[in-house]
């Protein structure tokens, strides 16, 4: 799965504080997300992240070709 730093992840469950969607800090073995709702940051294992997206979203879809 093609997720970059930047990307914000809609997932399938919802964060505690209601919202669902997270943003992309740092990613290797374990991803480090924030909460785009309360601004917790966690990391997660890849693979556990990676099952639970929905949609990936690009801010940065003006610089790609």
């Amino acid at each position: 799965m093609d997720v970059r730093v930047g990307d914000k992840l809609q997932m399938k469950k919802p964060h505690p504080c209601g919202t669902n969607v997270f943003e992309v800090l740092r990613i290797g073995a374990d991803f480090k997300i924030r909460c785009t709702g309360c601004g917790r940051e966690v990391m997660v294992p890849r693979h556990k992240c990676e099952k639970n997206i929905r949609k990936i979203v690009r801010e940065s879809a003006g610089s790609e070709q």
